[in-house]
């Protein structure tokens, strides 16, 4: 599944590189999903192939930092790229003839640029937080806390604060969306259709990202059981990414048409 996930992905990136048609806002946004989600599963599940392999399931301390603030950074990140992406739908289907003068590649990179320093900023804070406080899938916060902290209220604070991250960020996308949904009462039921097929992909990598972080942080995981928590956690750092290249590609024509032409270029390079 690991090397499922990081090849489709990078077939992703390869394609809205080389395939000109690829080139448009909503397929720029695709690619540096696709980016991010290599690294956030790396980040998490190189080390889980160790302890299978292994049976060591055990982490080095630098290996805590590491993991724990990559992982939250690029979760941060991600869940600030969803809501560009679905800012990119609004526009689309919501304005469709202003399109292509708002969403101009200079501003695309202003908004990528933009998802990549809150990933950072929250990569800092974390570093700042697990500084000051000295599980199976991957380094959990809420237990970690509770095992290593005697004061209770330093992973509450973290807790709220991931929960910031993740209902702010689903605030936004919901806004972008319940203005999508209002046009979707156009009477024309080819426009409605075109609406949903630019929209479903997103809106089914939204149930799973945010469902499984709600999931695992909207109450305190130290309440639950730690298999519980490591079957939530695996729906999110192992199966999610799984599944994105899936949904970003078996769903779109012209992502498969895309694929099959280079498909049939390389067969022609090495087999003329």
């Amino acid at each position: 599944m690991y090397l499922t996930t990081v090849m489709g992905n990078a077939a992703i990136i390869f394609l809205v590189y080389v395939d000109n048609r690829l080139q448009t806002p909503m397929y720029f946004f695709i690619g540096n999903l696709a980016f991010l989600e290599i690294w956030f599963t790396s980040s998490t599940s190189t080390k889980l192939l160790v302890i299978l392999s292994s049976g060591r399931r055990t982490i080095s301390v630098g290996g805590y930092f590491a993991q724990s603030s990559f992982y939250f950074a690029l979760g941060a990140a991600e869940f600030a790229l969803l809501v560009v992406m679905s800012f990119d739908c609004y526009i689309a289907i919501c304005q469709p003839l202003r399109y292509a003068a708002i969403m101009k590649h200079r501003l695309c990179i202003h908004l990528v640029a933009a998802v990549w320093v809150t990933g950072f900023t929250f990569l800092s804070y974390h570093l700042i937080q697990i500084f000051f406080c000295c599980c199976f899938c991957f380094c959990d916060n809420s237990p970690l806390f509770q095992l290593s902290c005697s004061d209770a209220s330093l992973w509450k604070i973290d807790l709220v604060f991931l929960l910031f991250i993740m209902l702010s960020s689903l605030c936004l996308t919901l806004a972008s969306y319940t203005c999508i949904f209002c046009i979707l009462r156009m009477p024309a039921a080819s426009e409605r259709k075109k609406a949903f097929a630019t929209c479903s992909s997103h809106l089914t990598t939204l149930a799973i990202a945010y469902g499984s972080c709600i999931a695992l942080y909207a109450r305190s995981s130290g309440h639950r059981p730690l298999e519980t928590n490591s079957i939530v956690a695996l729906l999110n750092t192992v199966l999610y990414p799984f599944l994105n290249p899936f949904i970003y590609s078996l769903r779109n024509k012209s992502v498969m048409l895309g694929l099959k032409e280079a498909m049939a270029r390389a067969t022609a390079q090495l087999f003329p």
